[in-house]
């Protein structure tokens, strides 16, 4: 990969996909689309057992009419109304063990670790979609004739849904809503608190899903965004279509939504990261006009970051 940018140039960069001239009428729709979903939910205990937190397997009805799953852990024995925290999974993955869940909700928070549609996790994928899906989700209804058809369209919505959910439960403040996530998950940790303003705190950490026209630029094949390429190298390999691909990408580029975030953000960015590179990282950060911080790590990439987890929990126990 391409060396990308000194600090310096990083600190001022703003990005370089095109944003939608209907970006805002765009998402605008979507949401009068999630405010006529319900908000109901089923509960089923989970095999795992603690003597301080109920573990549940949550199942909601996400927009098109899809069955999202999510982990909800949530203390023992409340008294009063607590914070909460949404989580948010690497591209792929799933929602993971219970063990981190556990630890935030022993400290008094309600945790729902949602699992993203037709990854590796039970929520149902149930989009259909004119035109290739190649490999990979961020190309997924690329070629549909309507932007709405769109997959991450339907994944943010449903960062957005959990988050409510978790607002509608007895023993949660609804003032008092954070979110968390990695890779993928610090993607939809900025569309969830983009699209949903009343997040209290936001820790996104390396975000996925920003500025694919400089990903691309900097030689995808060796980053998360490799399936930008296999779609041009297959289905437009003159690049007849290239302005038109990435205007439509403009539509989940999360850098769009970043100036929504009205709660503190603490941002995480490794600045050796070849999966996720940097630049495409500050085009979110740079956007973001709520009180925000930016927590770099000079020598590392997309990998484990220590005392992350710590600083984590210290920053939610701010809620």
């Amino acid at each position: 990969m391409p060396e990308d940018m000194s600090l310096q140039q990083l600190q001022s960069y703003m990005g370089s996909n095109p944003k939608p001239l209907d970006f805002d009428a765009y998402w605008e729709r979507a949401l009068q689309e999630l405010e006529r979903q319900p908000l109901d939910y089923t509960l089923e205990p989970a095999d795992f057992v603690s003597p301080m937190v109920e573990c549940y397997h949550l199942y909601f009805t996400g927009v098109g009419g899809a069955k999202v799953h999510g982990k909800l852990a949530r203390p023992k024995h409340l008294t009063e109304q607590g914070p909460a925290l949404a989580m948010f999974h690497g591209y792929s993955c799933d929602s993971g063990d219970w063990f981190d869940k556990v630890s935030y909700a022993a400290h008094g928070f309600t945790v729902l670790a949602m699992d993203c549609r037709g990854q590796g996790g039970l929520s149902e994928d149930n989009l259909q979609v004119q035109g290739t899906t190649v490999r990979g989700h961020i190309i997924r209804g690329i070629d549909d004739p309507d932007p709405d058809r769109m997959y991450y369209r339907n994944v943010f919505l449903d960062t957005v849904q959990t988050v409510r959910i978790l607002m509608s439960m007895e023993q949660v403040d609804p003032e008092r809503i954070g979110t968390f996530g990695c890779s993928q998950g610090g993607a939809l940790t900025v569309a969830c608190a983009a699209l949903e303003p009343r997040v209290r705190m936001a820790v996104p950490v390396y975000p996925f899903l920003s500025d694919y026209k400089r990903a691309w630029a900097l030689d995808a094949t060796t980053s998360a965004y490799e399936e930008l390429v296999y779609y041009f190298r297959w289905f437009d390999p003159n690049h007849m279509r290239e302005e038109e691909h990435f205007h439509r990408l403009g539509y989940i580029d999360i850098q769009h939504l970043a100036d929504r975030i009205r709660g503190r953000v603490l941002f995480v960015t490794g600045l050796s990261d070849t999966i996720c590179p940097p630049s495409t990282q500050f085009a979110v950060y740079n956007k973001i006009v709520s009180d925000k911080e930016i927590l770099l790590y000079h020598e590392y990439g997309h990998e484990y970051l220590p005392y992350l987890s710590d600083r984590a929990m210290s920053e939610f126990l701010r809620l």
